[in-house]
């Protein structure tokens, strides 16, 4: 059996704890992996400039999939190897799309330019109006840069975003708009790593097809790709990789989608996985 050569990590809920910090056992999984000759790879839905500082200082990382699989990055000079931006008549849509249920319940917009998180003005102020829960409001801050208009912002950069993020707490509104927007175009791909968020890309991106073109990039084939993943933005990428492993506090689809389980996020899951996989000789 050939050995693994390729590992994508999610981040949130999966590499990282509950404090948004990669532990010391995480970490020296990670450099033991790349010792062994294995390239490891971010797998995201962050923008590029929102990665977290402790794990962009991990030493041998080398890529990083942001944007749900929207963008492919070389970590050592942050030159984007590929990018699948949101069409304008795509984005148009987006939001034609949600303002038709704007009125039922307040809706936020975050956009994504150029590998930097942008959002409204009125969202910055009061992330938890919009459905995001009192822990996120830190973390929002921190990487969001605000605009007064964010629906003028997106038209005006429409056809330039690497992704959209519609924002709203009413999670049955959430699933009416996703309907509705996949009745409206072909052009999209959708998906959600939590309960408020509605993260809508260009149709050929997913965490699933920027893995693919990274392993086809770098001549590796598929059964020698593994993926780590908590959340249905990871269910893509999951199936995908040659092993899918989920951490045991993943969702339902991702759980269904894994190889295997490791341990939870918190408990250094991704570290307990590698670890299996070099006792079973696959690294």
């Amino acid at each position: 059996m050939k050995k693994i050569s390729l590992v994508a990590l999610d981040l949130d809920r999966t590499t990282l704890d509950k404090a948004g910090s990669l532990s010391d056992r995480n970490r020296e999984a990670l450099l033991e992996a790349m010792r062994r000759g294995v390239t490891i790879c971010i797998a995201s839905g962050r923008c590029y400039d929102s990665l977290p500082a402790c794990v962009r200082a991990v030493p041998g990382i080398r890529y990083a999939i942001t944007g749900n699989g929207a963008c492919l990055y070389r970590l050592s000079d942050g030159k984007r190897l590929k990018a699948f931006l949101i069409s304008a008549a795509a984005t148009r849509i987006i939001l034609d799309t949600a303002e038709d249920f704007a009125p039922q319940t307040p809706i936020a917009y975050e956009a994504f330019l150029d590998g930097k998180a942008y959002a409204g003005s009125d969202y910055f102020k009061d992330p938890v109006r919009f459905g995001a829960t009192d822990a996120a409001v830190p973390y929002i801050r921190a990487t969001r840069r605000p605009v007064p208009d964010i629906r003028q912002f997106i038209r005006a950069h429409a056809g330039e975003l690497d992704s959209i993020d519609i924002v709203t707490g009413a999670e049955e509104m959430k699933r009416e708009i996703e309907e509705a927007l996949h009745a409206r175009t072909q052009e999209i791909y959708t998906t959600s790593s939590v309960r408020q968020l509605l993260e809508i890309s260009d149709r050929h991106s997913g965490k699933g097809r920027a893995l693919q073109a990274l392993a086809q990039m770098l001549s590796i084939p598929r059964e020698q790709t593994a993926a780590f993943g908590d959340a249905d933005n990871d269910v893509q990428m999951l199936r995908w990789a040659g092993t899918g492993i989920a951490v045991a506090n993943a969702t339902p689809a991702a759980l269904a989608a894994a190889d295997m389980v490791t341990k939870r996020h918190d408990e250094d899951g991704v570290a307990w996985g590698l670890e299996l996989l070099e006792q079973a000789g696959l690294i």
